[in-house]
């Protein structure tokens, strides 16, 4: 398990957005948006040097939903490397839209530049948990839940 710390930011009066900083393979540190509405993470399709665009033969790929617009049309990319605290996540496919409206809107409350959303697939896929006391997130390696429950499981037995 690897725990992060994250900022939570009032964009407005009882608006909250959770961010964490995440770091590409060159170094550079940018924010991320914690979206647990959003089925799949995105990224923004301006950081060219961090993404190769993927082709793809599902049209579901390439639609984004907002809440607030329509559909979005959008690329499917292959994010090279993406580190947060001691995780590091290669090869992740990302959904790749223009965010500079996002970052104008954090632009006028923040000096954080947003790099993307982490969405649904990757919070799953390490069993995230948030914790708003701690201001905390901990990331879960793909099966260590489950050998923790286990583990879990064989002590109560024992007991």
């Amino acid at each position: 398990m690897i725990e992060i710390p994250i900022k939570i930011i009032e964009l407005e009066k009882d608006n909250f957005h959770i961010l964490i900083e995440g770091e590409f393979q060159d170094s550079t540190s940018l924010s991320w948006i914690i979206d647990t509405g959003a089925s799949k993470s995105v990224m923004d399709v301006n950081q060219k040097a961090y993404y190769e665009i993927l082709d793809s033969d599902n049209e579901d790929d390439y639609h984004s939903a907002g809440i607030n617009q329509g559909l979005m049309e959008t690329s499917v990319g292959k994010l090279f490397y993406l580190k947060f605290g001691k995780l590091e996540i290669f090869n992740q496919k990302v959904a790749l839209i223009d965010l500079d409206h996002v970052n104008e809107i954090y632009g006028k409350f923040t000096s954080c530049r947003i790099a993307g959303l982490l969405g649904g697939d990757i919070l799953m896929e390490y069993k995230c948990r948030i914790d708003y006391g701690s201001k905390t997130i901990r990331f879960h390696y793909p099966g260590e839940v489950s050998k923790q429950k286990k583990k879990i499981k064989r002590l109560v037995k024992l007991t």
